[in-house]
């Protein structure tokens, strides 16, 4: 998550104090990331150093004009935003997933049984669901809808199916795998993985 360009995006709507923003940004995003002051000030400092913001701290002489600076974004810092607004994540390599790593791991280490590892982890899952099913609920019956909140955990329960759906379709790859005899080596190129380094059939974006 890319702090420096949530608070441009505040910015964007009018000078805020430093305190302003923690309390906007961690209500904006649904309470769901806790952010410390000391790294709102950080990054407002090195967001300034940039010439994306600018503040009103300083008078002549630089004595300060106020006790709190106000923070405003500059128009080097609204093309920053909107730029970073619309420019897609980088999702052409596979990130390196630890569960991913655990599993791969897990079926090479002697006297593991990967499917147990794999349950464990499946079980951890499903109760992470059951929470945030149980906040989504909260929130449907509560007096006041949270819209930020509501498309949090909305975002968290698909990214948790997903991998919970990834762990069931790995345990039933690896149990007909061990079932199976094993096939006649062969002398085909394996096909390159999306996104690394030297990969020729990767997917185009051009």
């Amino acid at each position: 998550m890319s702090v420096r360009h949530a608070l441009l995006a505040l910015l964007s709507e009018g000078p805020k104090y430093g305190l302003q923003l923690r309390e906007e940004f961690e209500a904006r995003t649904g309470e769901v990331w806790p952010l410390n002051v000391g790294q709102v000030y950080t990054t407002l400092q090195r967001l300034e150093r940039d010439g994306l913001v600018e503040s009103d701290d300083a008078g002549p002489g630089g004595r300060e004009k106020t006790p709190q600076k106000a923070f405003r974004i500059t128009a080097c810092g609204e093309t920053e935003l909107a730029g970073w607004l619309r420019t897609p994540p980088d999702l052409s390599a596979p990130p390196r997933d630890e569960l991913v790593m655990k599993v791969l791991v897990a079926m090479r280490v002697p006297g593991t049984d990967v499917h147990e590892v794999i349950q464990v982890h499946r079980r951890y899952l499903v109760e992470l669901m059951q929470q945030w099913t149980r906040l989504k609920e909260a929130e449907v019956h509560g007096s006041a809808s949270d819209l930020s909140l509501a498309l949090v955990v909305d975002a968290e329960l698909f990214r948790l199916d997903s991998v919970i759906r990834w762990l069931d379709a790995a345990d039933g790859r690896i149990k007909r795998a061990a079932t199976e005899p094993p096939g006649p080596s062969s002398t085909t190129a394996a096909p390159t993985v999306p996104g690394r380094r030297g990969s020729r059939t990767g997917p185009s974006l051009h």
